[in-house]
C-alpha cells in the first residue's frame, strides 16, 4: 500500500481537530465592545436613544443596541427600577442565559476537542513504535524472504550446462514429492545440500529450480544477514528461521554464502566466545540436534568450502556436496539456448560457433554476453542481433570496451618512414 494512502486516516483526524479548534476559538472570541457606565446608559434611554437591550439572566451585565445601531455593555447594579425605566421609555427588553452564544463552542471544546486530540496522540505513538526505533525489539527475528509455489516461477527447463548437479538435486524434489517411496525402504533424505562452485555457475538459480520444481516455500537468505553486533542476535535469527520452516514444513531453507557464518571455529582473535560461533553452534544444533525438522531440507552454496567448519561438512547435516563447475562446449551450447529466448537473432548467428569460443564462460557470463549483443544492436539502430554484434560483445566481455581515443595510425606507429626490417629496436644482426 502507498505510504501516503496509509497516513490519510491520521491526516484527515488532524483536519478536523484543526477546523474544530479554530470553531471554538471562533466562537469564543469576545466581539469588540464599547462600554457604558450605568449612569450614562439611564441617560441614553431618557433620552430615547436606545432600542433594544439584552439583560443577562443573571442581571449583572446587558448589552444596548443604540439608535446609531452601537452596541454598548452595561455592568447592571442592583436596581429595581430598571425594568420600570425601560418599560416607560418603550425599550424591547429581552433576556438571554448565561452562556447561550457560544454553547456548542463550549461542548466541542470540553468533549469533542480532547476526545480527537487523544486519538490523535494514539495514532502518532503508534506509529513512533512502527518506526525504525522499534526495531531493537525486532533484532532476532529471521531476515529470510519467503517465496511460495507460485511466485517461485523457476524450474530445471531454465537450468542448463549442469546436468549432473540436476541428476542428484532431482532425487531431492522426487522425495519432496513422493516421499512415501523413499520411506517405504527404509531410505533418508539427505538433510543438507551444499553446492560449491565457482560464482556465475548458478547455484543460487538450481536452488529455486528445486523450489520450484518441487512446488514448496522457499526461504533464502544471506550468511551474512545472520551475524549482527549485539552477540546472541545471529542464533536467535537461525531459531527463528527453522521455526517458521517447521510452520511450513516440507520447504526448502537456501542460505546462500553459507561461508559467512560457517567458518572454521577457533581460527579467531576473538577466542571461541563471538558472535559467528554462537551463530554457529545454533545453525549445527538446528541441522542435526535433539529435535528432528521433519520436511525441512537445507541448500547451501559456497564459493570457498576449504574455510568452512568441519562439523558443518560431517553426514547428518550436508549430506551430499553437489560440484557445480563450469559448463563444457555443450553445457555452454544449452545455456545459450536458454538465454536466446526472447532475444530477435539473425540468421548468421550460430550458437555452435559461439559455444566454441568462449571456453572457460560461467552461465551468468553467456547471459551477459547475449545482453551485452543486444544493446550494441540497439544501438546501431538494428532490428536483429547478428554475429558482428556477438563478436564485439565477445571482445568486449573478454577484453573489455574498446578504447577508441588510443587507436594508433599507420603513420604513428612508424614515424619518419622507417622500414619494419631496419627498426628492429637494436636487435638486427647488423646493429
Amino acid at each position: 500500500m502507498n505510504k501516503r494512502w496509509k497516513n490519510a486516516g491520521l491526516y484527515a483526524l488532524l483536519v478536523v481537530v484543526v477546523v474544530f479548534l479554530a470553531t471554538a476559538l471562533w466562537d469564543n472570541r469576545q466581539p469588540p465592545m464599547k462600554t457604558w457606565r450605568y449612569s450614562e446608559f439611564i441617560n441614553q434611554v431618557s433620552s430615547g436613544q436606545v432600542e433594544k437591550v439584552a439583560i443577562r439572566s443573571d442581571r449583572q451585565f446587558a448589552q444596548a443596541k443604540a439608535n446609531d445601531g452601537e452596541t454598548y455593555g452595561i455592568n447592571i447594579p442592583n436596581d429595581p427600577e430598571l425594568l420600570d425605566i425601560l418599560q416607560k421609555n418603550n425599550v424591547d427588553i429581552s433576556v438571554t442565559q448565561q452562556g447561550e452564544d457560544n454553547g456548542i463552542a463550549r461542548i466541542l471544546s470540553t468533549l469533542l476537542i480532547p476526545f480527537l486530540l487523544l486519538v490523535v496522540l494514539f495514532f502518532v505513538l503508534r506509529r513512533a513504535q512502527s518506526g525504525p526505533g522499534s526495531q531493537a525489539m525486532n533484532f532476532g527475528k529471521s531476515k529470510a524472504r519467503v517465496q511460495m509455489e507460485p511466485q517461485t516461477q523457476v524450474t530445471f527447463g531454465d537450468v542448463a550446462g549442469i546436468e549432473q548437479a540436476k541428476l542428484e538435486l532431482s532425487e531431492v524434489v522426487d522425495f519432496l514429492k513422493n516421499a512415501d517411496r523413499f520411506t517405504a525402504v527404509g531410505a533418508k533424505i539427505p538433510k543438507g545440500v551444499l553446492l560449491v562452485g565457482p560464482p556465475g555457475t548458478g547455484k543460487t538459480l538450481l536452488a529455486k529450480a528445486v523450489a520450484g520444481e518441487a512446488g514448496v516455500p522457499f526461504f533464502s537468505i544471506s550468511g551474512s544477514e545472520f551475524v549482527e553486533m549485539f552477540v546472541g542476535v545471529g542464533a536467535s535469527r537461525v531459531r527463528d528461521l527453522f521455526e517458521q520452516a517447521k510452520a511450513n514444513a516440507p520447504c526448502i531453507v537456501f542460505i546462500d554464502e553459507i561461508d559467512a557464518v560457517g567458518r572454521q571455529r577457533g581460527a579467531g582473535l576473538g577466542g571461541g566466545n563471538d558472535e559467528r560461533e554462537q551463530t554457529l553452534n545454533q545453525l549445527l544444533t538446528e541441522m542435526d540436534g535433539f529435535e528432528g525438522n521433519t520436511g525441512i531440507i537445507l541448500i547451501a552454496a559456497t564459493n570457498r568450502p576449504d574455510v568452512l567448519d568441519a562439523a558443518l561438512l560431517r553426514p547428518g547435516r550436508f549430506d551430499r556436496q553437489v560440484v557445480v563447475d563450469r559448463p563444457d562446449f555443450a553445457g555452454r551450447l544449452e545455456i545459450l539456448n536458454v538465454h536466446a529466448r526472447g532475444k530477435t537473432l539473425s540468421q548468421d548467428v550460430d550458437l555452435d560457433k559461439i559455444s566454441r569460443r568462449t571456453p572457460g564462460f560461467t552461465g551468468a557470463d553467456l547471459a551477459n554476453l547475449l545482453n551485452e549483443a543486444a544493446i550494441l544492436a540497439a544501438r546501431r539502430n538494428l532490428t536483429e542481433i547478428s554475429m558482428d554484434e556477438v563478436n564485439d560483445a565477445i571482445d568486449r566481455v573478454m577484453a573489455g570496451p574498446e578504447k577508441k581515443d588510443r587507436v594508433m595510425s599507420e603513420k604513428a606507429e612508424n614515424p619518419g618512414g622507417i622500414s619494419r626490417s631496419r627498426s628492429c629496436f637494436g636487435r638486427c644482426a647488423d646493429a
